[in-house]
């Protein structure tokens, strides 16, 4: 493969890997737990580097994803103090774990390739640089290969788990009912949400994880109410805006991380306004209908009550009726014609009259309100 076909594999693999932890915090509603978590694990890597002094060593995979889930505990222990609100213990805990990370590269690790902007920003071209060397033969960039093995990890779990990990994820003391452990579950997610961080951090960068672990699940959380459908979408949907992305930032000579973060952006703001459920036009087409409906069941409530009465030729007259209803007359004739057209209404004699389906919608409607 050339290096442009290895930094898109790499791209795409990292959507895809974070698509499926991403998927059940956005469910959770602990988004910005992904934040804390992208800089918290910064610390166990320098701390397991420290340890090792070996960039490539397994052990800065484990001590960071334990400092992820020791975050998790920690947040969720200040929380419990019920001193503050759990969005102000995630701001007290991360900005601590990371920048003691911060002050200790500062301070020890000067001539190490340990670096903050790196473990931030990342630079996703230089990832097949990286090589990974299986009995002296080149099997491709490594970090195509830790995000292959993670991908398939969270992919695994979650197929396992799926049902346990619904369940928790939508109703935690049901999930306990049926003799799961919520908890159990809980810090399972954040373990997968930690190893998927560190493991894209050499290749993407944290601001990258957060985007793409985010992103995708919550554009897909517009398009669907079906988890499984939420799940295949959100890693398609990140692998889009990785693919798009990637071209567009080779097209521009820009940063590959801001592009497939912004692309993910966009294609989020894109979805907020077109979904066709719940986007904002939806809502103003739902909003519309409503109004409508509303206004026809007035007007037919207000034929029905001056029905055969002596005022029925002035109040529901077919030039005096906007002004009883005290609407304007361009919207009262429309509303007329739409129930004209439905054969709810008849105009006789310049007198607008109910027909016998809309005497039948009354009474139906009637009915149902005293049921």
């Amino acid at each position: 493969m050339s290096a442009y076909s290895e930094v898109l594999c790499i791209a795409v693999l990292a959507a895809a890997a974070c698509a499926v932890p991403g998927t059940f915090l956005v469910l959770r509603g602990m988004s910005m737990m992904a934040d804390a978590i992208t800089h918290t694990v910064f610390l166990g890597i320098v701390l397991a580097f420290f340890a090792t002094a070996d960039l490539n060593s397994p052990w800065l995979l484990l001590g960071a994803a334990a400092t992820g889930v020791f975050t998790v505990w920690c947040t969720e222990t200040l929380y419990r103090t019920r001193l503050v609100a759990e969005d102000a213990s995630i701001g007290v805990v991360f900005p601590l774990f990371f920048s003691a990370g911060i002050i200790l590269v500062n301070l020890y690790s000067g001539n190490a390739h340990l670096d903050v902007d790196t473990a931030l920003l990342g630079e996703i071209a230089f990832a097949p640089f990286d090589r990974f060397y299986l009995g002296g033969t080149d099997m491709g960039p490594a970090a195509l290969w830790t995000l292959l093995f993670v991908g398939l990890l969270n992919s695994f779990v979650v197929g396992v788990l799926y049902k346990e990990m619904k369940l928790a994820s939508f109703d935690a003391l049901l999930a306990a009912c049926f003799g799961f452990s919520p908890v159990l579950l809980h810090y399972l997610l954040m373990t997968l949400v930690s190893v998927t961080v560190v493991a894209s951090f050499q290749a993407v960068g944290a601001i990258l994880v957060i985007g793409l672990m985010i992103g995708p699940p919550a554009t897909a959380y517009l398009l669907t109410d079906h988890l499984s459908r939420m799940l295949f979408g959100s890693a398609a949907i990140g692998a889009v805006c990785a693919l798009v992305g990637t071209r567009l930032a080779m097209y521009w000579d820009v940063s590959i991380a801001g592009a497939i973060a912004a692309t993910i952006g966009v294609v989020f703001l894109i979805t907020v306004v077109l979904a066709p459920k719940t986007g904002i036009l939806a809502g103003l087409r739902n909003r519309r209908r409503l109004r409508v409906r509303y206004a026809q069941a007035v007007l037919l409530r207000h034929l029905h009550t001056h029905e055969g009465t002596a005022q029925e030729r002035t109040e529901c007259g077919i030039g005096t009726l906007h002004e009883h209803l005290r609407w304007e007359a361009k919207y009262t004739m429309r509303i007329c014609r739409t129930l004209q057209e439905q054969g709810d209404i008849r105009i006789e004699e310049a007198v607008v009259r109910l027909t016998e389906q809309g005497r039948q919608k009354i009474a139906d409607a009637s009915r149902f309100l005293y049921m």
